[in-house]
């Protein structure tokens, strides 16, 4: 009797662990040196599952209805994917501060959550065609607007978002002006909102966005540092969806998928005349 459950616990234990292995999928080595987990093109394919990693609270770009639905620009494009994938989407909320880790270990397969193309951040993660152009921005309230952040007094502080590239650019090149950090859009919202922050730095798409929505609020600084793009990322060294993404933007590109992706879901937001200044098709960017 002894024997006859050893076997049958040894054989559960070798179903559980085949098991763990499937769904962890591939590993690769990112630049880091450090392991990153991944699953292959193929694996993806036959799990019948794509993970994507989207924003749930950052109308329009990606944000959950009073349905519990996923929408936004982000979201249009993500079910693109999944629908020329032959695959079902597994819908997965990030934050900024996330988007990095959620892919080295493996719970998602793809970002599609604003993510900015950096030098840095390219050193842990592939990033695909870009299919959106980006630079920061500055809102600040109607009686003080902030048009120069030399405005910005010494006892002020910026209100920002952890793992954003406007908490990198102000850290680097304004490491006198005071932050507050926030680990989400909807916290940092709230607290602009609430009277924290002489001004809030973010994506120029986001802080027009809300100055927009929102009466008493004014985009000061429409345009700072450089002009970026957004882009999908995928783990470092999944080369097989990597290809696949930069084929399918090239491809979505020559049908004018993201103008169209625009005007579904930005154009109530920013108007139509923004819309050649920001989207990009087919991954080129003019």
């Amino acid at each position: 009797m002894k024997k006859r459950l050893g076997k049958r616990l040894a054989a559960a234990l070798m179903m559980g662990f085949t098991f763990l292995t499937a769904a962890c999928g591939s590993k690769g080595t990112g630049a880091s040196g450090n392991g990153t987990v991944y699953r292959s093109l193929d694996e993806i394919k036959e799990s019948g599952v794509i993970n994507i990693g989207v924003f749930s609270d950052k109308n329009p770009f990606g944000y959950v209805d009073e349905n519990g639905e996923y929408q936004g620009y982000d979201v249009y494009f993500a079910n693109r994917i999944g629908e020329d994938l032959g695959v079902e989407i597994n819908y997965v909320s990030t934050e900024a501060a996330n988007r990095i880790e959620y892919l080295q270990t493996g719970k998602v397969d793809i970002i599609l959550a604003n993510f900015t193309v950096t030098e840095e951040r390219a050193e842990e993660v592939d990033f695909a065609l870009p299919y959106m152009n980006v630079a920061l921005g500055v809102v600040s309230k109607d009686d003080h607007v902030i048009e120069s952040l030399d405005d910005i007094g010494a006892d002020e502080e910026i209100i920002v978002i952890s793992g954003t590239t406007a908490e990198t650019y102000l850290v680097k090149n304004y490491p006198d002006i005071k932050l507050q950090k926030y680990d989400s859009y909807a916290n940092a919202k709230n607290a602009f909102e609430n009277g924290n922050g002489v001004a809030w730095a973010n994506d120029n798409t986001e802080v027009i966005a809300f100055a927009l929505q929102n009466a008493g609020y004014t985009v000061g600084i429409p345009s700072l540092g450089s002009q970026d793009t957004i882009a999908p990322a995928v783990s470092k060294g999944n080369e097989s969806l990597l290809n696949w993404l930069n084929e399918e933007i090239k491809a979505l590109g020559v049908d004018q998928f993201f103008h169209e992706a625009y005007e579904a879901t930005l154009a109530d937001t920013y108007g139509l005349d923004y819309e050649e200044s920001l989207v990009v098709e087919g991954g080129v960017v003019k």
